[in-house]
């Protein structure tokens, strides 16, 4: 049972517009520096692209708490990526997954 306080860890799968992609990785990457360097529950955020398919983007997300990720879903800078991104996203799909191991240097 999941009482808020268990880490979050989704994987979040999105096709973008090609024609849109050098912009959106633009927004990605200001967003994703800016939640992990302001944002204590934000652990980890990390994306990259199918290699020979680059419009594929996956993100593996890593919140310290339910609580986390739901304040960083409000946070401004969240919310001026979603915003500027809309019509960029083709599909996005977020899975939750169970870590297995996470290590990082």
């Amino acid at each position: 049972m999941n009482t808020g306080s268990e880490k979050i860890v989704r994987m979040a799968e999105l096709e973008i517009d090609p024609a849109q992609l050098e912009e959106y990785i633009a927004l990605l990457t200001e967003e994703i520096e800016t939640s992990v360097a302001k944002e204590p529950g934000v652990l980890m955020l990390h994306a990259v692209s199918i290699k020979d398919a680059p419009e594929k983007v996956r993100i593996l997300e890593v919140y310290a708490s339910r609580q986390a990720y739901e304040a960083h879903i409000q946070t401004p800078h969240f919310l001026k990526y979603k915003t500027l991104t809309t019509g960029m996203v083709r599909s996005l799909n977020l899975v939750d997954v169970d870590p297995i191991a996470l290590s990082a240097k």
